[in-house]
């Protein structure tokens, strides 16, 4: 008999992270068994009610209970302490409510709690890593290397992948590094790599042809601290320079007094820039009316275990990619594949070459159905549900 796993993520299901990258797995996995759902949604997502009342509609129409707890940034140490023990007091009554026997954490903050979570009830854990976020915490400059807090992130990381059943990663270099690691060497979990895998049913290519409108450069998600923003401009200036009526399409959520600022910076004239917010559906309609995407990710240690996910949904849609070397296994997808072009500088002569290839690139006639067959290849959902179905199972006989 298939057990109900309880599912933990600290992205909200009202996120559009939340639905392509938790939800849309969930919804196939729980066609074979009870999924029970905590997620943390932030307050101006779970008060846009017309949203909320979608996903509720959706979840409701599947095996799926759904317990959304509040996420609290506040004093940031402290909210997320606060959050953990919500998490592990919630957790605990959803456990022995729906008679769940795994727990399944998505990224390091739900480990925490499904770590707990298995010393009190003795669950299997399932550590969906999603990258080195202790790393990641000092390569974006949040906390001080050797801190205080890297430090104790260090030893509480050493014990969830010492005591994880299962430990999933996005890419095989990220799984590559942590057999490395000297605690594990006796010690070690089974591993699975399973990618950051797209809806391609939503992420799929137009077959009309892209004739009769300007070349259109595609950027889509954040421009925070990883995202190397300002070298996507330099390569839409570079492309205007050899296409002066191409336009530059921009799809982010809450950082568009930021993008401005940027656009202006760079003389760029906003009449050439489309500028807008999408929820999931409306982001793949964008993605659609592109001819290339663009985005650069800060190269450090931690993005070893990094997998964008827009990688899989541009190509879902038949669109190429400007990207870069050093972030998971993105270079040898693109390259290898011919699905895109990976840069390992930005200086400007490397830029425009970039730019270069990716224009011809995605002139050949046979592009879409070559980016098509590359997110199918590497980016299935179906074949991303069904590996976790698989762990679940084995964890089932156990």
């Amino acid at each position: 008999m298939k057990s109900p796993v309880l599912c933990v993520s600290y992205n909200g299901l009202m996120e559009p992270l939340g639905q392509s990258q938790f939800l849309a797995y969930q919804e196939i996995v729980a066609e074979n068994r009870k999924v029970v759902l905590m997620t943390f949604e932030k307050r101006e997502d779970w008060n846009n009610s017309i949203e909320k009342e979608t996903i509720q509609k959706r979840v409701h129409k599947t095996n799926i209970v759904w317990k959304a707890l509040r996420y609290h940034k506040r004093l940031s140490v402290l909210a997320t302490a606060y959050d953990v023990l919500c998490g592990i007091i919630v957790g605990s009554l959803l456990l022995r409510r729906h008679k769940a026997r795994t727990v399944y954490a998505r990224s390091f903050i739900p480990a925490v709690i499904g770590l707990v979570l298995k010393r009190i009830w003795g669950t299997p854990l399932v550590f969906d890593t999603r990258g080195f976020w202790v790393d990641e915490r000092v390569d974006g400059g949040i906390w001080p290397e050797h801190g205080v807090l890297f430090k104790l992130g260090k030893r509480i990381e050493r014990l969830i992948l010492s005591n994880a059943d299962y430990v999933v990663a996005q890419t095989k270099a990220a799984i590559n590094e942590m057999k490395t690691f000297s605690y594990l060497r006796d010690k070690a979990p089974l591993f699975v790599h399973i990618n950051n895998c797209a809806d391609l049913d939503l992420f799929r290519a137009d077959n009309r042809a892209r004739t009769g409108r300007p070349f259109t450069l595609g950027y889509v998600g954040s421009v925070g601290v990883w995202y190397r923003f300002d070298d996507a401009l330099r390569s839409f200036l570079v492309l205007k320079d050899r296409i002066p009526d191409a336009r530059m399409h921009i799809v982010n959520r809450g950082g568009h007094d930021y993008i401005k600022q940027r656009l202006a910076e760079f003389g760029i004239d906003e009449k050439s820039i489309i500028l807008e917010s999408a929820n999931h559906a409306g982001v793949a309609r964008a993605m659609r009316e592109m001819d290339a995407g663009v985005f650069f990710i800060k190269q450090a240690y931690s993005k070893i275990a990094s997998a964008p996910t827009k990688l899989g949904e541009f190509l879902g849609c038949g669109v190429p990619c400007l990207g870069n070397t050093q972030v998971g296994d993105m270079a040898s997808i693109l390259e290898g594949d011919r699905v895109g072009i990976a840069l390992s500088r930005f200086d400007d002569a490397d830029i425009e070459a970039g730019v270069d290839r990716l224009v011809a690139l995605a002139r050949e006639p046979d592009i879409a159905l070559r980016c098509r067959k590359s997110a199918e290849r590497h980016f299935s959902l179906l074949d991303g549900a069904n590996a976790y179905e698989r762990i679940y199972s084995e964890l089932d006989c156990r």
